[in-house]
């Protein structure tokens, strides 16, 4: 299970979280997000390791903008957490990965996904409200087993310490990681080391019992 974690702007937390190692690192450039990385200087992203894949995190932002960004910030990866059609996601898939994100709810029709199969590297489900992610709460994860797709996703919506043992009971075979975010934080943007620290250890016990197993 690849671990994620999305909304980071401060220069020292940046460096903290680098240092445990996670698979993604996300970054919101999408100024309405009290997680918007504003004027970042580059150097603050570019000097991360390049085990870790640095991700943009868009939402219907223009081709040119998320272009110009992906090449200053050097990003391995976009998330577009919009309403980007599969056209406008298959523009990128030849020079990072591509990660599309859904709001889901009881209602969400997965068939609508099967337009973005070729042209997305990854799905994100994330719980539907009226804002664009970062919202702390979760969705039913039953709702998954409609997905019939090959596509991998990650989970993300309200995951946190209370809840990781529940993620271990998702057995779906396209389930490719979680997306650890808004309660892994000190305030908007500053994560909990603490708190990370004990969410790695337990994803990576999910990750040795798969070994064994």
């Amino acid at each position: 299970m690849k671990i994620k974690v999305c909304g980071l702007r401060d220069s020292d937390n940046i460096k903290a979280v680098a240092g445990i190692r996670p698979d993604y690192m996300g970054f919101i450039c999408y100024d309405r997000s009290a997680r918007f990385i504003g004027a970042m200087e580059d150097d603050e992203l570019v000097n991360i390791s390049t085990d870790i894949a640095k991700v943009g995190v868009f939402v219907n932002e223009d081709a040119d903008s998320i272009s110009k960004l992906i090449y200053k910030y050097k990003f391995d990866a976009i998330q577009l957490h919009g309403s980007e059609s599969p056209e406008f996601c298959g523009m990128f898939k030849h020079e990072v990965e591509v990660i599309k994100a859904f709001g889901v709810d009881e209602n969400f029709d997965f068939t609508q996904l099967r337009a973005y199969q070729n042209n997305v590297n990854y799905f994100l489900f994330d719980t539907k409200t009226v804002a664009y992610g970062g919202s702390g709460e979760t969705f039913d994860w039953t709702i998954l087993d409609k997905y019939t797709l090959d596509v991998p996703f990650l989970l993300s919506g309200g995951l946190s310490l209370d809840n990781l043992e529940e993620v271990k009971q998702i057995k779906h075979p396209a389930f490719y990681g979680v997306d650890l975010n808004s309660k892994f934080e000190v305030s908007p943007a500053l994560k909990d080391i603490n708190k990370l620290t004990q969410a790695f250890t337990t994803i990576n016990t999910f990750n040795n019992n798969e070994v064994r197993s």
